[in-house]
């Protein structure tokens, strides 16, 4: 039975009642790439995606994850967008698999920034005047002379250069003759060898090959040196090989194992070229020694639970009865989490499902307000088109310079804060040389 008539039958054996769609099977997918690996065939969406971390192609080509919809890894920052002077550098993310990824930061799919590869442009140099020509190089016969000259009038500037050659050559003739010496031409092909295989016990015959005194030939006016050494060679035939075996298949051997316990895997035949072996040079056996078809577990592999986002923090509370709001006193609070999506023994997840934190209190307290610092600089908004800037801003904040903690993260409830006579600042700067945009909504949405 041939690779194709035997995958059809063991996939006869598990076929499910609803029909999926047929693609090309993979027993990975990589989440960095996007790219599937190792094919395993083709068979049903359905039987594929019963392993999350298998991947497939359909009709299209392009290679889908059955995992969860989870994004890639950010590409490294792209070549600044100029060569010399600010310009832009971009950087990309994919959404793999089932689903829609989540982007509760509304980062996007690209990212831009300013960059500069080098803070100035080249700027080109003049060449000085000539210097004299040299001496003809040859003291008999025909040769050349140089002159030079420097790329210093004026030098060039931020690694510019001259344009031109630095050096000029022109030919030079002395009116004398000088004698050519004979040399050896390269040495001609070996001549046959009477037989083609070797026979054992026979004289080995011999082979031959010639060259001549042609590469030049020796002058006469005046008079050359003639080639030093024999014009012929000879040697032994050798490295002849014993009349081949062509070589011939065994019989297939029985089935392995399939390579999985769940989903779709892979099982493999194997023969041996041992029937007869290729001896002496003889022509190995055609075709594959090993072939590899599909077969299918009709389980569910393992999906290893998940964490949601924590939940929101509880109140803070105080650790005894005595009062914690507004005052510089801690509390404590506590948030959860749940362990989703486990299912077919998957593993559980792993940490705590409880998170315990100090707080303190400051619900509707009135506190004096201060400016912030000024925020990093923002990505460029939009990605491409002429209008794309950069903004940060500097906000009126709680002053909560008495706590013995100013981490924002553990304070709780909003204040009452008085921001009188303080001036909130938004500054923006334009992004320099960024790309065109492809889309004629680019320009607006800031979306690629």
């Amino acid at each position: 039975m041939n690779l194709i008539l035997w995958g059809i039958v063991l996939l006869g054996i598990y076929v499910q009642q609803s029909v999926s769609q047929m693609v090309e099977c993979f027993s990975s997918f990589t989440l960095s790439s996007g790219k599937c690996g190792n094919l395993l065939g083709p068979v049903e969406k359905n039987s594929c995606c019963l392993n999350p971390s298998y991947g497939y192609k359909e009709a299209d080509g392009d290679c889908r994850s059955c995992g969860r919809a989870a994004w890639s890894e950010w590409t490294p920052w792209g070549e600044c967008s100029v060569s010399c002077t600010e310009g832009v550098s971009q950087r990309r993310r994919s959404c793999h698999g089932i689903g829609n990824c989540l982007d509760p930061d509304n980062l996007g799919k690209v990212q831009t920034k300013p960059c500069v590869k080098k803070a100035c442009c080249p700027v080109e140099g003049g060449w000085s005047e000539w210097g004299n020509w040299q001496l003809c190089s040859v003291t008999c016969g025909d040769g050349v002379r140089k002159r030079r000259r420097t790329c210093s009038e004026p030098f060039p500037q931020c690694g510019g250069s001259c344009s031109g050659a630095e050096e000029e050559i022109t030919p030079c003739s002395t009116e004398i003759i000088c004698p050519t010496h004979g040399g050896w031409s390269s040495w001609g092909s070996w001549g046959p060898c009477p037989v083609t295989c070797f026979y054992e016990g026979h004289s080995p015959q011999k082979e031959l090959r010639k060259r001549t005194c042609t590469n030049p030939p020796p002058s006469t006016v005046p008079r050359g040196n003639l080639c030093e050494g024999s014009d012929t060679e000879s040697r032994p035939c050798s490295g002849l090989p014993f009349c081949p075996v062509d070589g011939n298949w065994g019989a297939w051997a029985g089935h392995t194992p399939c390579s999985v316990t769940c989903g779709v895997g892979q099982q493999t035949q194997r023969r041996i070229c041992d029937s007869p072996k290729p001896a002496h040079g003889g022509k190995q056996c055609r075709g594959e020694e090993q072939q590899t078809g599909i077969c299918v577990i009709p389980d569910n592999c393992p999906l290893n639970g998940i964490w949601t986002e924590w939940g929101e923090w509880s109140a803070c509370k105080p650790p005894s009865t005595r009062n914690i709001r507004c005052r510089y006193r801690e509390g404590k609070r506590r948030r959860e989490r749940d362990c989703v999506d486990r299912k077919y023994n998957g593993d559980s997840c792993d940490g705590e499902i409880v998170q315990h934190g100090s707080c303190y209190d400051i619900e509707d307290c009135e506190l004096n307000g201060v400016l912030s610092e000024w925020s990093l600089w923002s990505y460029c908004k939009p990605d491409c088109g002429p209008n794309s800037v950069q903004i940060r801003e500097m906000k009126c904040v709680a002053d909560l310079s008495s706590y013995n903690s100013q981490d924002p993260a553990i304070f709780a409830g909003d204040p009452r804060v008085k921001c009188d006579g303080l001036k909130e600042q938004t500054e923006s700067r334009p992004c320099k040389n960024v790309p065109v945009c492809m889309d004629k909504y680019d320009d607006t949405s800031g979306l690629i």
